[in-house]
Parts: structure tokens; sequence; C-alpha cells
């Protein structure tokens, strides 16, 4: 964290405003938070960062998002971490400290693939896709933590998803890219899946099943990166489509389905043959958040970055092509 001069050192402590709170050694070995200032797409440019999730929580944005980091040249994706960013008008976000690790699934070996954060009852869930340490193939895992910048720890101790789970394909990366929401009635589900779109009710205390696995049909082309806001009446669930991606969405009156298929909502982002979309309300306006390879050094579509640009509705609940731009978004008031 960083000292203004509004506070003060004392011993064993830090004094703020007349009070103190005592530094502990885990506080001091802690690196301090970064405040960047985005001046157009992408929004990040100090570090490769993909596959974005984001949370509104009192007035705040949170965004959550892997870290490219393989070496220059390297062919694949390397991610060993999620970095999570809090911004109050998504111009100047704050970059906290590493939240949450693959290591820090003891049964996991590996990847910090896309993930997806929700709150409830004053806890914050974090669901993330890893490799399975001892079971082939991709797993689902989830985190929790008492504020939106954790430290996350986990919630289970095992894998809430594992492949052997899915039998529909033969691919062993078809448990990734959870998506969790709460309906009306305060019924959470989560869809992930790669090649097939999976579902799933959740209990309340989202760490087990709550039924079982089932697939939404008819949505064409299907790759992966489900996923699920609500406006209005109107459920809507993009996802990538094809590959290389573009989005697609569907919508539909419950979360059960059926899906109706609407068409495409983003072209393929350029230098990336991903496509990877969070949608969010803040401040009466609507957010498509997404990576490109737009920040280059020896990166290509192995090097992410996250831009942000407005979503727009049609007067019947349709959404309008998103616009994807190099000047980004204005502050939000």
């Amino acid at each position: 964290m960083k000292l203004h001069s509004k506070f003060s050192k004392i011993a064993g402590g830090i004094a703020l405003a007349g009070l103190s709170f005592a530094v502990t050694p885990a506080m001091a070995n802690m690196p301090a938070d970064t405040v960047v200032k985005a001046t157009g797409n992408p929004i990040f440019t100090h570090k490769y960062t993909a596959d974005p999730a984001a949370l509104v929580h009192k007035g705040k944005v949170y965004l959550y998002a892997g870290h490219d980091q393989a070496a220059p040249r390297h062919e694949g994706y390397v991610m060993n971490e999620w970095l999570v960013f809090s911004s109050e008008d998504m111009i100047t976000w704050t970059e906290h400290p590493v939240p949450l690790a693959p290591k820090d699934f003891k049964w996991a070996s590996g990847d910090a693939w896309a993930s997806h954060v929700i709150e409830r009852n004053g806890k914050f869930y974090w669901y993330s896709t890893v490799t399975h340490a001892t079971k082939p193939g991709k797993a689902i895992g989830v985190a929790v933590a008492d504020n939106p910048i954790g430290p996350f720890k986990d919630a289970i101790g095992e894998a809430l998803i594992t492949n052997d789970m899915t039998t529909d394909t033969k691919i062993s990366w078809d448990d990734i890219d959870p998506a969790v929401i709460l309906d009306d009635k305060g019924q959470a589900y989560m869809f992930w899946g790669n090649t097939i779109l999976y579902y799933a009710k959740l209990k309340e205390n989202m760490i087990e099943l709550d039924g079982p696995i089932q697939k939404v049909a008819n949505l064409p082309h299907f790759t992966e990166a489900p996923w699920v806001h609500k406006r209005k009446d109107w459920y809507y669930l993009s996802y990538a489509y094809q590959f290389p991606e573009k989005t697609a969405y569907a919508m539909s009156k419950s979360l059960d389905g059926p899906w109706e298929y609407k068409g495409i909502l983003n072209e393929i982002a350029g230098n990336s043959n991903t496509n990877h979309q969070a949608i969010i309300d803040f401040k009466g306006k609507t957010y498509f958040i997404y990576h490109n390879g737009g920040v280059q050094t020896d990166g290509g579509s192995f090097r992410r970055s996250v831009c942000i640009d407005y979503l727009y509705y049609n007067k019947d609940g349709s959404i309008k092509r998103i616009q994807m731009t190099s000047e980004g978004i204005k502050p939000a008031k």
C-alpha cells in the first residue's frame, strides 16, 4: 500500500486520521498497489491481461484477468496467476497484489485460465479454470474471500468440476471458462465448456452442485467463453463463436432456456485467436470488456490485452454489434 502525506508511521503500525492499526508481517511483505491510467484500448500496457471478468461492488468495478507471461516468440499460453484491478471511473485503475494463483489449489498443477467472481452473502467466490494434477484434463475450482481483492483461498479443497464428470466429448479441455449468475429468486447457475456448453445449478453455499449437469442446445458454433447477464426480462448468453473466435449471443426468458440465437456481437479481435468477454452495467452505462492482441512486443495471439467499449441495446432488447475502438471509453460519472 502507498503511504500518503496524511499517513504517519508509528512504532509497530500506521496512524491514519488519529487511528492506528498494526502492520502484520504479511502486510509488510505485500507489494504496493499500482495506479494505472488508461489512455485508450488496450487499457493496460504494462502487463498482458486476458480473459476478463468483472464485478460491480459498492461503487467500484473490480476487473479480474489472467496474466499472459509467455517469453518472446513462445507459441502457447503461459499463465501462472490471475490479476485484479479496481476503479471508480473505469479509467484510473488500481492494480492490487496478486489475489490468486493455481498453486493455491493444492490439487492443481497450473494454468490460470479464464475465471469468474461473484458475491453472495458477503463472501466473494472465484470460479477458476486450472489443470488438475491427478485427473486428466482441465478442472474448475472455487476460491473464496471476504473482500473482492482477496487474498482468496480454496473453498473446497478439491475441484468442483473435473473432466471425468463430462463425457460427451473426448477433448480434455471441455471444462473451462466458468460463468456464474444468480436469478431473481437467488438460484445460482454456472455455465462452462468448450465445444459443448454445460450448465448446472449451485447450492446456496456456492461450492456444491444442486442437481445434474445439463447441456445448452442449439447454440451455433459454440466454442467457449460463456457470459450470462440480465436486462429487464431477458437473459443474455454471449459466447466465443468459431475459431479464430468472434463473439455471438442468444436470448432467453429463463436461464434453463430455450435460448434463441441472435447473431454476431463482436468480430475477431485484432491479432488474437480468442475472444473473451464480460458485460456489466456501471453508473448508467453498459460496457463490453474483452481482450485483443493490441500490445505488441513479440506478442502475437499469445499476448493478449484487455479493452473496454460501450454496449448498446435496440428497442426490442437485442444488442447492437460492438464497435471496437482504439479510443475506448470516457470516465464513468
